[in-house]
């Protein structure tokens, strides 16, 4: 069984607001999600945004089959000591070899790590559901989409997005909202294949986010009032317990390859695949 390593994004203040409402940290989440796909796995969560953060250098990460960089509320772009060290542990991945994989601020902290530019979305947000992702011609061959449809929704909900990929990456898919969806890397000797959506995130999940922002979704034009937040939230929870009805596909717009953990998680399953 592979040896795994979940990475926090997420610093302290953000993992105990996160528990709040969802029971879990993003890292948390990530572990769940992957034991369900691989039973047995053994896995470790890291911490590297924290200040009392043991550093772990690229010898340390070498010992892992792979790594796994969460989502969070932090700016790649913010010069502050959390940055900092999550940028210094994701160059050490890098260097260490170790195949690599993050979602959302996780590719974010790759794309920054290895030279290219992140910024806050203009005049916009993409909450709730990433609409009509279409890979690229790279994409379309490349394993990480491997059974992926031509165009497909996914889990999201983001704030920033990558401006420009570094070099050594390929563009893998994109979509009307968000340019940069999925990408790789590859750098310093080190390979990263990463998403700006949430593979590993429920419905129920992406629920409690979007209850979490409310004031920035009506800021960015998405929701009128709070109650048009808690409708769209409330649509989700019910299909987190009822992927399969009609009603609920119906009124979300999206089909079940977005409602069942299976099809959701494909990015996810490729990766681990890919590491055996």
């Amino acid at each position: 069984m592979p040896n795994l390593l979940v990475a926090e994004s997420e610093t302290p203040e953000e993992r105990a607001h996160r528990r709040g409402h969802v029971g879990k940290s993003s890292g948390e989440s990530y572990a769940a999600t992957l034991r369900q796909l691989r039973p047995g796995a053994a896995i470790t969560i890291v911490a590297p945004a924290d200040d009392d953060a043991r550093p772990m250098d690229a010898e340390a990460l070498a010992g892992f089959d792979g790594v796994f960089i969460t989502g969070a509320p932090l700016h790649v772009y913010d010069d502050t000591p959390a940055v900092r060290r999550q940028l210094t542990f994701m160059r050490a991945v890098f260097r260490s070899g170790t195949p690599s994989f993050g979602s959302c601020a996780g590719l974010q902290l790759a794309v920054a790590a290895a030279g290219g530019r992140v910024r806050k979305m203009p005049d916009r947000m993409e909450a709730g559901i990433a609409r009509r992702i279409t890979a690229t011609a790279a994409g379309r061959d490349h394993p990480m989409l491997a059974n992926r449809a031509p165009s497909w929704d996914a889990p999201a909900i983001h704030g920033d997005e990558v401006e420009a990929l570094p070099a050594d990456a390929t563009l893998l898919a994109g979509n009307a909202v968000t340019a940069i969806q999925a990408a790789e890397i590859r750098h310093d000797g080190g390979t990263f294949w990463g998403v700006q959506y949430h593979p590993e995130l429920a419905p129920g999940e992406i629920a409690a986010a979007l209850r979490r922002q409310v004031a920035d979704l009506i800021e960015a034009g998405l929701a009128r009032s709070d109650a048009d937040v808690e409708q769209q939230a409330a649509r989700l929870d019910a299909l987190h317990d009822a992927p399969d009805s009609r009603a609920l596909l119906w009124a979300l717009g999206v089909d079940r390859q977005f409602a069942h953990a299976d099809s959701r998680r494909i990015e996810l399953r490729n990766f681990l695949d890919h590491l055996s």
